[in-house]
Formats: C-alpha cells, sequence, structure tokens
C-alpha cells in the first residue's frame, strides 16, 4: 500500500498531534532521549538525498538568477527577522540562540510539496531547496556567529562538522544509492514516508516533553514570535519576487521558499551547539508544528487565487511537469 499521499496530506495533523500529546502528558516523550534528536535528523537527511535526482539541478543552470535570488533572499530574511525579533521581544539568550537558528537554517523540503500544492514553480522549489542545504553547512555558522558572537559562545567549527555529519554525510549517501542503484530507492519508497515523518514527529516529542515546564514560564512570546517569523518569511519572500519581476507560480514558490526552515535542522544543532542554554531546542520545535499548520493554508490559498485567475485550467503538459516534478519528492519532511 502506498502511504506516501496520506502521510503528506495529514502531516500538519500528525506533528501537531504528538507536540499537543507531549505537552499534555510529558511521559509520553521522556522515554525518547535527546541524544537521538541528530539520529533521527539524519534519517530525514537520508530520505532527502533520496528523493535528489541530478535533473533537480537543471534549474541552477537553466534559471541561475531565481535561484539565486532565492538562495539570498532565505539567508538574508529569516535570518534579520529572526534577529530583530529575539530583540524586539527581549528574548532570554536560550530563546534567542534557538529562534536565530531557526532564521539561518536553509529552507525545509516540505516546501516543495507545499509549493506543488500552491500551483507554485515545484522545478525551482526543489532546486532552492537542494542548493541551499548543500550550502548550509558553511552559511548557518557564519551567519549564526555574526548574530549571537556577543551574547553567547558560538562554535562556529563544531557547528559546522555537526552539519556536516547530521545533513551533508546522510544526504550525499542518499543521493549517491538513488544515482547508482535507483531500484533499492524505488523499493523503499512505499515506507520512507512513514520514517521520515516518525522521525520527526520523535524529535518533536522530544523537545516538548523534556521542556514543559521551561515552555509555560516564557507563556505566549516564544508562540508569538515563532508566528511572526514565520508570516514575515512568506511576506518578504512574496515581496522580493515582485520586486525582481517574478510571475505567479514563482512569487508563490519563493514566498513559501523563504518563510519555511528546516526547523529540524535548527532543534538539532541547538541541542549539540547550545547544550547549556535550555530554551535553545523549543523554537525549532514549535516552529516545525507552526510552519506545517501555515504552509497548507498558505498553500490553499494560493491555490484557490491561481483558480481564480485562470490558473487552474492550466494546459495538460503543466500539469504534467508539475506532477513530474514533484514524483521523487512525495515525502513530506518538515
Amino acid at each position: 500500500m502506498d502511504i506516501a499521499k496520506p502521510v503528506g496530506r495529514y502531516m500538519a495533523m500528525i506533528v501537531l498531534a504528538a507536540a499537543l500529546l507531549a505537552f499534555l502528558i510529558p511521559d509520553t516523550g521522556l522515554w525518547i532521549s535527546t541524544g537521538w534528536i541528530d539520529y533521527l535528523l539524519m534519517i530525514v537527511m537520508f530520505g532527502m538525498g533520496l528523493t535528489i535526482k541530478l535533473s533537480d539541478f537543471k534549474v541552477v543552470f537553466t534559471r541561475p538568477r531565481d535561484v539565486l535570488i532565492g538562495c539570498i533572499a532565505q539567508f538574508t530574511v529569516m535570518p534579520l527577522v529572526a534577529y530583530a525579533l529575539s530583540v524586539a521581544f527581549g528574548l532570554e539568550a536560550g530563546l534567542m540562540a534557538g529562534v536565530i537558528l531557526v532564521g539561518c537554517c536553509p529552507g525545509g523540503t516540505a516546501s516543495n510539496v507545499i509549493s506543488y500544492f500552491a500551483k507554485g514553480d515545484v522545478a525551482l522549489s526543489v532546486g532552492m531547496t537542494a542548493v541551499n542545504t548543500l550550502l548550509a553547512p558553511l552559511v548557518t555558522p557564519f551567519l549564526v556567529f555574526l548574530a549571537l558572537n556577543e551574547s553567547v559562545d558560538v562554535d562556529t567549527a563544531g557547528m559546522f562538522l555537526s552539519m556536516v555529519k547530521v545533513v551533508l554525510a546522510p544526504l550525499v549517501l542518499g543521493f549517491a544509492i538513488t544515482y547508482l542503484r535507483p531500484e533499492v530507492t524505488d523499493r523503499a519508497s512505499g515506507v520512507l514516508p512513514l520514517i521520515s515523518v516518525a522521525a520527526i514527529a520523535l524529535i518533536v516529542m522530544c523537545v516538548i516533553s523534556h521542556s514543559v515546564d521551561r515552555i509555560v514560564s516564557c507563556g505566549a512570546t516564544v508562540f508569538a514570535v515563532v508566528i511572526l517569523h514565520n508570516l514575515t518569511g512568506y511576506a518578504a519572500g512574496y515581496g522580493i519576487s515582485v520586486l525582481a519581476g517574478m510571475e505567479g507560480a514563482r512569487r508563490r514558490t519563493l514566498s513559501i521558499e523563504v518563510g519555511m526552515q528546516n526547523s529540524g535542522l535548527a532543534t538539532s544543532l541547538a541541542a549539540t551547539s547550545f547544550p547549556s542554554l535550555a530554551m535553545a531546542t523549543v523554537p525549532g520545535a514549535i516552529f516545525s508544528v507552526w510552519h506545517n499548520i501555515s504552509g497548507a493554508i498558505l498553500a490553499g490559498f494560493f491555490a484557490r487565487k491561481g483558480e481564480e485567475r485562470g490558473l487552474g485550467r492550466s494546459s495538460e503538459r503543466e500539469g504534467l511537469a508539475r506532477r513530474s516534478s514533484l514524483q521523487s519528492l512525495s515525502w513530506f519532511y518538515p
């Protein structure tokens, strides 16, 4: 039985249910050691690697301007917004570190599926996510250092090595398997969605179960910051695409790519890079839940607007192209 579609369709609800369960009954997640977070994320990144094909990088060479604009927007808008919100809300060091980490991470791969449902440019979304993720081991530690070096001790070398281990190595391994042994990926495609969703749900449960008291103590502040961060990213991404002269599908894609982050990676980096800052893992966990919900809502809004403007009557060739771009990304990762 192919479970990719139902898992993708109900991803937001699955993660939300895991978060609520961990918050209301912390014992349900206390058995998950915080030391498992890296390994769980490695599973997710390995799955992402299995979805990447050489053809996904075609957009980098055929439309380098679009990809460049997307990469620059990704690594400027979200870090700057994260820093501004942290200062404006007077966040303590741990929460500030967590919010900054979310902002400095690459886009989340869930953005590819959301772009598809939003009638966006899926090829551009996939290409941007792949490029941003490959750049992240170098760019993310540098940006975190710029934002936090005056307030906390940032081990940029350690963060780089952690990202190579958690992001780059499993990503490259998955890509190599798909390239060399595509039949292995085909056989595994039916079960990998469940594994990946389970991994991210366990990360969220682990962080929330171990942080319930601290989440309650910080009140609505961290939720407000996370929501504003995400929504500002959507708005800024769309605004930049308009200024850059992009058309409708690419506007929707850039909005989604900028607003949705690899918050699972932010949570992992918070646990390994700032172990003395107990609250640093919380923003990433909350973002993992929230951006799946907001992304699904935004996709529905964009899709309706597209249909109102006649985009729902796209040619059969365009429809096939969009579905082809998404074939290898039918797994929904936060």
